[in-house]
C-alpha cells in the first residue's frame, strides 16, 4: 500500500477518494476520525490519508487527482451559440444548453 493523498480537510480527502474510485482504483482511508486526537498527537499525524491498495495503481491514482485539479483551474468560457459567459466548471451552457466547443 502507498499513500497517494492527504489534507487536513476531510471533505477534500473524500472528494479525492471518490475521484480515485471513479478511475477503478481500490483505496483505504486512514485517520478518518483521528482529528479528535489533535493535541495528544501532532496535527499532521491526524490528517486523513488515502492509500491505494495495489502499489501498481499509485501512478494512475496520482494522475486522476492531477487531472481533476487541472479541470478546476480552467478559465471561464463564452458560449458560441448565445454568447453567454459560463463558469469553467460548466461543460454545457447554463442559458441555452449548448455544449462547450
Amino acid at each position: 500500500m502507498k499513500m497517494v493523498y492527504t489534507n487536513e480537510n476531510l471533505f477534500l480527502v473524500n472528494n479525492a477518494k471518490n475521484i480515485i474510485a471513479a478511475a477503478g482504483i481500490n483505496t483505504f482511508l486512514k485517520n478518518e476520525f483521528a482529528q479528535g486526537a489533535v493535541g495528544e498527537v501532532s496535527a499532521f499525524d491526524c490528517w486523513p490519508e488515502i492509500w491505494v491498495i495495489e502499489d501498481s495503481d499509485y501512478d494512475k491514482a496520482l494522475n486522476a487527482i492531477t487531472m481533476a485539479q487541472k479541470s478546476v483551474s480552467m478559465d471561464d468560457w463564452i458560449c458560441n451559440q448565445c454568447l453567454e459567459k459560463n463558469d469553467a466548471s460548466f461543460e454545457i451552457c447554463w442559458q441555452c444548453s449548448h455544449e462547450q466547443a
